[in-house]
């Protein structure tokens, strides 16, 4: 053996199609193969002088050897460098990724990437509307529109709608990616939960809820109305009860809302069933001693049962929480999105052939920014960390306190949230109106583009113009 070169053997075991070898055109030597006559199998022996790396392929074979002898297989490096068809060897920061037509705004440490349109920003783009530039807004609202995308969706989710509502409205048009998604920035949250002033957690409903009334006042309006996707309408619905004051009406399209099985009916107490002749009698009064003892005792059961649970509850979460800030968790989001992202893409639509590759593109461009997979990890823990309110009813409880005007929409194949769960919560918010769309998945917005800019205008001619409806309509 010399110090230049490095002399390697390698057996393999006959392979009846054979076995291609090439060497590294760097270097000029040749290769011997032998085989040994002690052996019952027909084996090679490779021999070389060869100092550098050479590669190897027998039947669909992806291997590489190194100077060092190791085997490397190339093509599992590969997928482990690639999230749903992105490269995941080097990530950027979110503002290198951003569009000509983006914006971005600092909210409490947090840079917010958003979009905003104003009405006369549609006449500058006759490739996408035609003739249509120069027809007036159809309504004059003097009302700005926020819009909430969902779970993994982001701005772009809203390109196809953003300048036609514009220019219906005839007023302002912003849509924000909420933290964890799309290009706004990513905070690792972990690393600062031992500090004493603990600020508002970025991946909270709480704070998109109040990065939502602060576009409003970005927009120096008094109102806005919320437009609010799947769970995107979550957080609309959050932020009209966080401020009602501000919000002139709700649009919430496939919301991912619970809609409660009962709807509330107030009860009428002013008549009591009781007879008033029997309670001036001893029994009687020893009877309704007993029952407040009983009912006292009961109470008291359940009180303590219930922070049992609730001990427990907490138990459960913060076991959960440490599983979800380790690696294991950052590795099981990073299989996930791999596995199912793209999949869930095709699935929201009702013709997933009409899913191309700009629309991949779209929806799976945030997987190039730096910590996105972490972010995920913390959103998911912020949503699992948020606990009902003591002070106030579950949300389902709280529908039919809404007072503004409400428009939901739903697809009728919407595989993600069925539209029966569409049509119950329009029976749990008071005069809210339902608009179908035929033919249509979970994203109305995105693939019946027409038909859903149509029911919004019809909705708020309604709300604002005076127009009449029937509250369920089928588009077509």
């Amino acid at each position: 053996m010399s110090v230049a070169a490095t002399v390697f053997q390698y057996h393999f075991q006959h392979i009846p199609n054979g076995i291609a070898i090439s060497r590294n055109t760097q270097s000029r030597r040749t290769y011997n193969v032998f085989s040994h006559p002690s052996s019952g199998h027909r084996n090679l022996t490779l021999a070389t002088t060869v100092p550098h790396a050479f590669s190897l392929s027998g039947s669909g074979a992806g291997a590489q050897y190194s100077s060092a002898g190791e085997l490397v297989d190339t093509g599992r490096n590969e997928r482990k460098k690639r999230i749903a068809g992105v490269d995941q060897d080097e990530l950027l920061d979110p503002k290198h990724l951003a569009d000509p037509d983006s914006c971005f705004c600092e909210f409490q440490g947090v840079e917010i990437h958003h979009k905003l349109y104003e009405p006369e920003s549609r006449s500058s783009d006759n490739s996408l509307y035609g003739q249509r530039e120069a027809q007036p807004p159809s309504l004059e609202l003097g009302l700005p529109m926020i819009l909430l995308h969902g779970f993994g969706a982001s701005v772009f989710s809203w390109n196809k709608v953003m300048k036609r509502l514009a220019s219906l409205t005839g007023s302002k048009v912003l849509a924000f990616d909420r933290p964890a998604f799309g290009l706004t920035s990513r905070h690792n949250t972990f690393e600062t939960q031992s500090s004493d002033a603990k600020p508002l957690n970025p991946y909270s409903m709480a704070f998109s809820v109040l990065a939502t009334l602060y576009f409003i006042d970005f927009l120096a309006a008094q109102k806005a109305i919320l437009v609010g996707h799947s769970a995107g309408s979550l957080v609309a619905i959050d932020a009209y009860f966080e401020a009602p004051e501000r919000i002139a009406a709700l649009i919430l399209v496939a919301p991912a809302i619970l809609a409660p099985r009962a709807i509330p009916k107030v009860v009428d107490t002013k008549g009591d069933g009781s007879d008033s002749n029997d309670q001036g009698k001893p029994w009687f009064k020893l009877f309704e001693i007993l029952h407040k003892f009983i009912k006292y005792v009961t109470q008291s059961i359940i009180q303590m049962m219930k922070r049992m649970v609730d001990m427990l509850n907490s138990l459960y979460k913060k076991a959960l929480l440490s599983v979800l800030r380790s690696t294991f968790a950052i590795m099981l989001v990073r299989m996930i999105i791999d596995k199912f992202g793209v999949a869930a893409v095709r699935t929201a639509w009702y013709d997933s052939k009409k899913v191309d590759e700009h629309i991949i593109n779209g929806y799976t461009k945030p997987l190039r920014t730096k910590g996105w997979d972490k972010a995920l990890v913390e959103f998911t823990a912020a949503m699992l960390a948020k606990g009902e309110s003591e002070t106030k009813p579950p949300l389902s409880k709280r529908l039919h306190e809404i007072s503004c005007p409400v428009l939901i929409v739903t697809g009728d194949t919407d595989r993600i949230v069925p539209s029966w769960n569409a049509e119950r919560l329009s029976r749990a918010i008071p005069y809210s109106k339902l608009e179908v769309i035929k033919n249509c998945g979970h994203l109305p917005h995105e693939e019946k583009v027409d038909e859903f800019v149509r029911v919004v205008e019809k909705f708020l001619q309604r709300a604002f113009g005076g127009l009449e409806e029937p509250s369920l309509q089928a588009v077509t």
